[in-house]
This record gives C-alpha cells, sequence and structure tokens, in this order.
C-alpha cells in the first residue's frame, strides 16, 4: 500500500450502492471523496458515518455530467491526495418509457449520467493512476445492460456501453497494474427500485428476494482489494440468479 494513504473517489455515494461501497471502502482504510449532485444533507451522513468509526473522507458536490466539473475536481485531487487509487462510477438514474413514447431529453440524460460521465471520471482517473501503476476501476451496470428490458431502452443501451466501455480500457492500462471491472446488480434494495412491483418481480428470482447495497458493496471491496488483481475486464453478476 505503500506510505501515503491510498484514496477512492466514489460517484454517486450520497444514498443507494454508491453508498454503500464508500462505507465499504472507507472500512477497508481507504480515504473516500464522496461524490453528489444535490442530496446534500445525505452525503453529510455518509461522511459523518465514516468519520465515526475511524475512517477519513471528503465530500465533492458536482454533477458527474459536467466534463469541466470533472477536470476540477481531479486537479483539486492531484492538489490535496496527491494520488488517486480507485475510481467507482457509480451515479445512475433511470427515466424509463416505451420507445416510441420517449423524450429526447430523457434519452440524453440517462446516456449522459450512467455511460458518458465514466469517461468524464476515467479519463482523469487513469492519469493519475498511471504515475503509481496501481489502480481500480469499478462500473456499477445493471443487468438490463446485459439483457435488455423493455421500457428501458435508454438505460439499458446506458449500461450495456458501461460495459462496452470497460471491455476496452481494461485492455488499454492492464500492463499499468490498473483493473477495470463492472458489477452487474440485478433487483437491489434502493431509492431507484421503491417504485417497482416488488411481489410479482421477487417469483421470477431464483433466490426469491431482492438483493441488498450491502451484499453489492462486498463485491466492489473484493475487486478494489490486492486479492483480486488477476481479474480485469470481467461483469461480476449480483442478481440472485437472474439471467
Amino acid at each position: 500500500m505503500g506510505i501515503e494513504k491510498r484514496t477512492a473517489f466514489v460517484s454517486g455515494a450520497s444514498r443507494g450502492i454508491g453508498k454503500a461501497v464508500a462505507l465499504k471502502l472507507a472500512e477497508m482504510g481507504f480515504k473516500v471523496i464522496i461524490n453528489y449532485s444535490s442530496s446534500e444533507n445525505q452525503a453529510k451522513q455518509v461522511l459523518e458515518q465514516i468519520e465515526n468509526f475511524g475512517g477519513e473522507g471528503r465530500l465533492a458536490c458536482f454533477d458527474v455530467t459536467d466534463r469541466k466539473a470533472c477536470k476540477d475536481e481531479f486537479k483539486k485531487i492531484t492538489e490535496i491526495e496527491k494520488r488517486l487509487d480507485i475510481l467507482v462510477h457509480s451515479a445512475g438514474i433511470r427515466k424509463d418509457g416505451l420507445a416510441v413514447r420517449m423524450k429526447d431529453e430523457n434519452w440524453d440524460r440517462v446516456i449522459d449520467v450512467n455511460l458518458t460521465a465514466f469517461f468524464n471520471l476515467a479519463k482523469p482517473a487513469v492519469k493519475l493512476m498511471l504515475k503509481n501503476k496501481w489502480g481500480r476501476i469499478l462500473g456499477i451496470s445493471s443487468t438490463s445492460g446485459q439483457a435488455g428490458v423493455p421500457g428501458q431502452i435508454n438505460y439499458s443501451a446506458s449500461k450495456a456501453g458501461l460495459i462496452g466501455a470497460i471491455k476496452s480500457l481494461s485492455k488499454e492500462i492492464g500492463p499499468r497494474n490498473i483493473t477495470v471491472n463492472a458489477l452487474s446488480p440485478g433487483f437491489i434494495e434502493t431509492e431507484m427500485t421503491d417504485s417497482l412491483d416488488k411481489e410479482e418481480i421477487v417469483k421470477t428470482i431464483p433466490l426469491q428476494r431482492f438483493g441488498t447495497a450491502v451484499e453489492v458493496a462486498a463485491v466492489a471491496g473484493f475487486l478494489c482489494s490486492e486479492e483480486a488483481s488477476y481479474i480485469t475486464g470481467q461483469v461480476i453478476g449480483i442478481n440472485g440468479g437472474i439471467y
């Protein structure tokens, strides 16, 4: 690990899977930069939880679709933390609707947040990781990006595109000891799934329940560890048996 404290950046870390991942990485000893765009109170609560068990972190409020804001944040990371070891792109949104009725802005926004933002963050992150010849990059995809879901052409496309970007990037930077992987959760208990008909969905899941953000974070923690140093370019399903 070296003398300097290692640093992790988690987008969308104020709630849901992002929050669970941020807490897990802090427990592992990483200083965690908690990114959020609007949920300030929730982000502050995440930081408070981290500090309560002796961890270290800081807040980073900006929209990850804003390329200039991303560049400004990584300049700050270079000046303050002086290194970045882990990038987790967890920020994600849904704006469901049938393709023929979908508003153009709902396509654009979902693609921007779920996919383009990964590029906005990964490009400057890789530059920092290359200096230390060590890094872990994770993108939170979805089973929707592997199988497709009616009414989610924008969401499914964004998550499928994320998988493609991750596979390509893993081949580009693997020789520099930087791994790049995707997590592909199924139905997880988060605010994003609150509006779903859970009673009917559970019937389609072999394990007969929704997963938890903590279960996703456990896999993320492993992929960010030294023990996962030979795993890259992979899509790891956390889906209760749905394929």
